[in-house]
């Protein structure tokens, strides 16, 4: 029973000894002028990366989070961009949007957390669940739900794994890794190996992770990281080269994004990153720096190409 295979599962906590930190810059040159979204430039470098994509539904009762990519997600070579999203006292949601139409092909409702995080690997959708833990969904009933009428609510399976951090999860392959948001100093995330069955085990050693950070996507050689704390502050982007667990050590690379980053996955060699500023809670605040209801996307290569 998945049950019993949890409770033999080793759980890390997030208070491994890491390094001593020293201060990572990021660049902050702005273009100082028009852009294509609202409010002030963030950087050059986003602004030369990133373009508008898809719209975000719901947002006028939802605010977005997690992002992740469903490859032959109906069984027809079509493929959906999944979305997070959380409303306080109601229940979560989850958006299937076409990222060749823009067109949300279903919503469905999942039990309320802040679904921070979601990634799609092994036949299961991951989120992140109340407190410190990940929720596992069935992509077969997921699928069904998605294409049912209305906003069908579905049911987690078996019980949510406990982890040392799940604000923000990702994938590659057969592993996950999921993190601490921490906004007064790094955070910290660690690898689980995905069985078929959806089981997580726990990789050793913890990964160092920016300040901040609200969302993962993994590439076969570079982690990106969205960081953003704040409605009236810039967001940051970091790429960092794999392989060094320590953020000092590895080789990365970090500038400035509009306001209120969240989620970023990537489908077929794009970035797609989510804002949870364009909801009904942020929108109308005219302390929201940057008000973003749409994807941003721009090419990995783009990206990755900065720490070679």
């Amino acid at each position: 029973m998945f049950t019993a295979l949890l409770l033999t599962t080793t759980t890390l906590t997030a208070t491994a000894a890491l390094p001593a930190q020293a201060a990572i810059t990021c660049d902050t040159a702005t273009t100082g002028g028009s852009t294509f979204y609202d409010g002030p430039s963030a950087s050059k470098k986003y602004d030369a990366r990133f373009s508008n994509s898809v719209s975000i539904p719901n947002l006028s009762t939802h605010t977005p989070q997690g992002a992740a990519t469903w490859y032959n997600w109906d069984g027809s070579g079509k493929n959906l961009l999944l979305v997070t999203s959380y409303r306080d006292g109601a229940d979560s949601q989850i958006y299937g949007i076409d990222p060749a139409t823009g067109t949300t092909v279903g919503v469905v409702a999942v039990a309320e957390s802040h679904v921070g995080g979601i990634t799609v690997t092994k036949g299961w959708a991951f989120v992140s669940g109340a407190g410190s833990s990940i929720r596992k969904y069935s992509l077969t009933a997921l699928r069904d739900a998605l294409k049912a009428a209305g906003t069908p609510y579905l049911t987690q399976v078996g019980t949510a794994r406990d982890v040392a951090g799940a604000s923000f999860i990702g994938s590659y392959g057969d592993s996950l890794w999921a993190g601490s948001f921490n906004e007064t100093g790094r955070g910290t995330m660690y690898e689980y190996k995905v069985a078929t069955d959806g089981t997580l085990t726990t990789v050793a050693g913890g990964w160092e992770v920016p300040t901040k950070t609200q969302g993962l996507t993994v590439t076969a050689n570079h982690f990106i990281y969205s960081t953003s704390y704040g409605r009236s502050n810039r967001s940051n982007l970091y790429v960092v080269k794999r392989g060094q667990k320590d953020l000092d050590a590895a080789q990365l690379s970090c500038f400035r994004a509009p306001s209120m980053t969240e989620g970023i996955t990537e489908y077929n060699g794009t970035a797609y990153l989510v804002y949870e500023s364009g909801s009904h809670l942020y929108a109308p605040d005219p302390n929201t720096l940057n008000v973003i209801p749409r994807l941003h996307k721009a090419s990995i290569s783009s990206l990755t190409a900065l720490v070679p």
